[in-house]
């Protein structure tokens, strides 16, 4: 486990994790409406202390903690995926991740050095596809995904070279505890989109116009000054 303890701790020391959480969290909250984040945040507070939670218990539970770790987030990607392919956007896409979270969970019901072993693989996959979404914006979360990107190299390394000197069932476990992690900064993702979405929900509503009904707001506008 010396590993993945040093792979966080050098990840603290560059100050990747705070910049990741913050930078998703803006790229998820914006564009929301006050109307739609008072009905988000308290969702999201929920989902993110609950993250946080499976997190803990995955690190500290030795003989289940890959299998709960595989299973929690092949239903998280599954439901994504089955929210994009119902929407229409990204159909493709949608059902590619509905597939792949139903054979996550699959393989976290069997043996638990199966689990650990789909997450030597599956962890270092799942940085490196979040750092290159994070690339694709811009400004701060760009920033954000190069840090990702920064910790995708530091833990693929250290995972690599936990295999190749401690052996492949080391390297597994130490990304059963890399996994975790990530799953915890999803949960912090989660903690501060909502104190965002709390803030957002606060606002007053803007005045309208005297011309103004509202009957075309929600389409993006009907070309009424305001």
């Amino acid at each position: 486990m010396a590993g993945p303890r040093r792979a966080a701790v050098a990840v603290r020391r560059w100050g990747t994790l705070t910049a990741v959480a913050s930078g998703a969290a803006a790229a998820a909250v914006e564009r929301t409406s006050p109307e739609q984040a008072r009905r988000a945040w308290p969702r999201w507070l929920a989902g993110g202390v609950a993250l946080l939670v499976v997190a803990v218990v995955a690190v500290f539970w030795e003989a289940g903690g890959a299998r709960l770790l595989l299973g929690v987030a092949g239903v998280l990607t599954a439901g994504r995926g089955a929210v994009l392919a119902a929407s229409g956007r990204g159909r493709v896409a949608g059902v590619a991740a509905l597939v792949v979270g139903a054979v996550a969970v699959a393989v976290a019901l069997g043996p638990a050095g199966a689990a650990s072993r789909v997450l030597l693989v599956a962890v270092p996959a799942g940085l490196l596809v979040g750092a290159l979404a994070l690339l694709g914006r811009g400004g701060a979360v760009r920033r954000s995904g190069q840090a990702a990107l920064v910790w995708w190299t530091l833990v693929t390394g250290l995972l690599a070279t936990t295999g190749l000197v401690a052996g492949w069932d080391r390297a597994a476990d130490g990304a059963t505890v890399v996994g975790a992690l990530g799953l915890g900064l999803l949960g912090v993702v989660l903690l501060v989109g909502s104190a965002s979405l709390r803030a957002i929900a606060t606002r007053p509503a803007p005045a309208r116009p005297a011309a103004c009904a509202g009957c075309a707001c929600g389409a993006g506008g009907c070309g009424v000054p305001r």
